[in-house]
């Protein structure tokens, strides 16, 4: 399919039929690059912490298990109060 490059301000833009972003799950926001004198688009990953698990996973890894900032809970905390 050919697409017609027009003025859009200061920049220039092509038009990208609807079917084509709902076909690849195109949202608000994409990733431009540009390989091998080609334009690629593609969908920007809408989960913010996507491959936090693995990085954690290997940080644990290679630094051992760490260390809580805070315990699950106080020594002189009494449990005995709370309701479940």
């Amino acid at each position: 399919m050919e697409a017609k490059i027009i003025k859009v301000g200061n920049s220039k833009g092509i038009i990208i039929p609807s079917k084509f972003l709902k076909l690849i799950g195109l949202e608000d926001r994409v990733t431009i690059e540009i390989e091998n004198d080609k334009i690629i688009i593609t969908a920007t990953e809408s989960k913010p912490r996507v491959g936090w698990e693995e990085m954690l996973a290997e940080d644990v890894a290679k630094y051992g298990q760490p260390e809580r900032l805070m315990p699950d809970f106080f020594e002189d905390e009494d449990k005995t109060v709370w309701e479940w």
